[in-house]
């Protein structure tokens, strides 16, 4: 029997999702969490098998999660992304996350059950067009920098406060979002915060 930990934080699609992984007949829902930030304490408490992690949760999102428990030297737990956001970054984030499968939300019920087998038996499963999307995207071409500046933008953080959040001088901070709005092709910074969310970037 595979167990399987299901993390989304919208309670009628886990429940639809448990119950569906729940007729077949080698696998277990054994917990189920609606907020990021409770699926590593979940890991340790119930040692499942597979983790299924909804990307946009409140606490912390899918593919934070993903990195925590592949840094947690005690989650065995293979780990399969479930989305609705087709951003081709978060593919790519997730690969390197060490993600294991990554399946769109309309898939059917079979091809999720056969993404957790998969993962399970050490293998990968990523969704086709989701794939072939992150391949015609290309990499992320910002810096670490240029992607914490701009999460924090997007949050309404004025450049002041953001300079004194990452430690640096606020000239600095300016010259990190010209540069990301120039690599994005975007006049002012709201638009470069817009169009690296839109590619799963940050």
């Amino acid at each position: 029997m595979i167990r399987i930990l299901l993390a989304d934080d919208e309670h009628l699609i886990r429940g639809a999702v448990a119950a569906l992984l729940g007729l077949q007949p080698d696998l277990e829902v054994v917990v189920e969490v609606g907020r990021g930030d409770e699926v590593v304490e979940a890991v340790k408490r119930h040692d499942p098998d597979v983790a299924v992690l909804d990307i946009d949760m409140p606490g912390a999102d899918g593919l934070t999660v993903a990195e925590r428990l592949r840094d947690d030297a005690n989650a065995r737990c293979a780990v399969c992304i479930l989305t609705s956001l087709g951003r081709p970054g978060y593919l790519r984030r997730a690969m390197a996350a060490g993600v294991q499968g990554f399946v769109a939300k309309d898939a059917s019920a079979e091809e999720l059950a056969a993404a957790v087998r998969k993962v399970h038996a050490g293998g990968r499963y990523l969704d086709a067009e989701l794939a072939a999307t992150a391949m015609a995207a290309g990499d992320n071409p910002l810096t670490e920098r240029e992607r914490d500046v701009l999460r924090l933008t997007g949050k309404g953080i004025d450049t002041a406060r953001i300079a004194r959040t990452l430690h640096l001088s606020e000239g600095t901070v300016r010259n990190y979002l010209s540069g990301a709005m120039a690599k994005l092709g975007e006049s002012n910074r709201l638009g470069a915060v817009r169009a690296a969310e839109t590619m799963g970037w940050i």
